[in-house]
């Protein structure tokens, strides 16, 4: 009997703990303003418009019709921010070089996905959306990089009055912005990375505990923007109904999804449909 009671308190410690290290904070955000929009992923793009993903016909499409943008940062070796979602520009441009190893100058030379378009600076994103919807903005942290692409990002963004909330698969990136700059309302974006191949670079049991939140002890984000198809992820439930946090889902695809989705109380990232039928 005695050896059963152990059990139980050590059962009871850990549960408290694993609750505890999903902590999240509350009160940072105006969600209700956030709720009132629908997010393009990459840009409001279209390859068969010529409209190609994170370019600024793209977010200019977005900003026109009504609705706000999530997009990619990367930092460059000059310390320019290119928006772009891969690290290597062989799928968006054609070219087997990385975005981490140019300057804006050099950016110049390429185009997207055989347009007329050029990947664009964050700078000259960012004034498409004053005075207008918010932007989501994730930070895309290379080679360890993940301090140094926070401090440039947010210098940036303290530069332009868009409302904008900022998240990073890589919670180093939050920690960065929660001792630097607190009042960043700042998201981690999480998927079940036990089922996803995109993250099999890292140990197992680090995408356990990815997927599972369980750093959120030490980024303490404001939202949780989490693949839809595993939103049924027992932490991020555990998320929502514990500590009230706000989340995004990506990446919606259809009416449906954006139905359900919204009915939750998610902000909605999507992407190949219009939202609007």
């Amino acid at each position: 009997m005695k050896a059963v009671i152990i059990i139980l308190i050590v059962l009871l410690v850990l549960f408290l703990l694993y609750i505890l290290c999903l902590r999240c904070r509350r009160g940072k955000a105006d969600w209700a303003h956030f709720r009132k929009w629908r997010y393009a992923h990459r840009g409001f793009h279209d390859r068969e418009k010529g409209v190609p993903e994170n370019s600024l016909a793209a977010f200019k499409r977005a900003a026109s019709n009504g609705f706000g943008a999530e997009l990619d940062v990367h930092l460059m070796k000059d310390g320019k921010l290119a928006v772009i979602h891969d690290a290597s520009l062989l799928r968006t441009a054609g070219a087997d070089v990385y975005i981490e190893d140019l300057t804006a100058g050099e950016l110049e030379s390429y185009r997207l996905e055989g347009t007329e378009q050029r990947i664009p600076l964050l700078e000259e994103v960012l004034p498409l959306f004053v005075g207008r919807a918010p932007l989501i903005v994730e930070l895309k942290a290379e080679r360890g990089n993940a301090a140094a692409l926070a401090a440039a990002t947010c210098a940036v963004l303290d530069k332009y009055k868009v409302d904008c909330c900022v998240e990073s698969f890589d919670p180093r990136c939050l920690m960065w912005l929660w001792q630097n700059k607190p009042d960043v309302i700042r998201g981690q974006l999480s998927e079940n990375f036990t089922a996803h191949g995109d993250a099999q670079h890292l140990p197992g049991g680090i995408r356990w505990i990815l997927t599972n939140l369980l750093l959120n002890v030490r980024t303490r984000p404001d939202f949780i923007a989490y693949r839809f198809s595993d939103r049924d992820n027992l932490s991020l439930r555990l998320c929502r109904s514990l500590y009230g946090v706000q989340e995004a889902s990506w990446t919606i695809r259809s009416k449906a999804d954006m139905d359900a989705a919204e009915a939750a109380g998610s902000l909605v990232i999507f992407e190949n449909f219009d939202p609007r039928g």
